[in-house]
């Protein structure tokens, strides 16, 4: 006879797995840990709003290890965060606001064939890394369109913010530890009131196995990205961001159901 705990762990293994491996890109590279979840989860046959509401309502609690194992590491600049956080914070809660009267998918697929643009640059940049990094001028109108993006299109603070920040010059690991850092406190403020009126409805199977794997995973990518190269940072956030990008524009013009 099957031992029920096994038979627990067992249907929440794929999930704990997919939790953890999207964590470790997301915080060694500070973008893809909803879009890497949520692909999957509907490979698997999760349904589409099931889907969404778990990486949600995982995220929220990922995030904040995220953060704290990247403070842990000393990823972040609080000069950076300091400059992000309001601008994110305002953008994220207004596109909540706005979002009954503006469907983000309209904008999505031009963003993400810009992102895919970026991408493909940061890889050639990563082959040509300048030896001094700068301080990014552009900061606060990119906290307000990231935070605005991510509530309506329903992700995107990461690939937009860390993307056009590296274009800027400034330092891979403190741009994905700061990022990661700001995205606890966006997706606090953009969940809140989704939360509340979820309730516990929300901690399914597919929601405890992200939410274990991500917070396992979240230390060991705020490790990797304090101690890889920045040429490799630079090379692999271009390439997930182009991987990425590419199968949303692809899904948009129906090559992917």
């Amino acid at each position: 006879m099957t031992d029920p705990i096994l038979a627990h762990l067992g249907d929440l293994l794929p999930f704990i797995l997919i939790g953890f491996g999207a964590q470790m890109i997301d915080g060694a590279l500070g973008m893809a840990y909803g879009v890497i979840s949520s692909t999957l989860l509907l490979a698997l046959g999760v349904p589409p709003s099931r889907a969404s509401a778990s990486v949600h309502a995982a995220e929220t609690f990922t995030t904040a290890v995220s953060a704290l194992s990247h403070i842990a590491h000393r990823n972040v600049d609080w000069r950076l965060f300091a400059r992000l956080i309001i601008p994110g914070v305002i953008g994220g809660v207004a596109g909540a606001y706005i979002l009954s009267n503006i469907d983000g998918s309209i904008i999505k697929p031009f963003v993400q064939l810009y992102l895919t643009g970026i991408g493909v640059y940061l890889i050639w940049r990563g082959f040509h890394f300048p030896p001094h990094a700068r301080d990014p001028k552009w900061v606060a109108p990119l906290g307000l369109v990231g935070g605005f993006m991510d509530a309506t299109g329903g992700g995107g603070w990461g690939p937009i913010v860390t993307s056009n920040l590296l274009l800027q010059g400034s330092s891979p690991r403190h741009t994905i530890g700061t990022v990661n850092t700001v995205e606890f406190v966006l997706t606090f403020a953009i969940s809140l009131t989704f939360i509340l009126h979820l309730g516990w409805q929300a901690f399914t199977t597919y929601t405890v196995g992200l939410l274990l794997g991500g917070v396992i995973a979240a230390p060991f990518g705020a490790m990797l990205a304090r101690h890889v190269a920045p040429r490799v940072l630079f090379t692999a956030v271009g390439t997930i961001l182009t991987v990425t990008s590419l199968f949303g524009v692809a899904k948009w013009l129906g090559y992917i159901g």
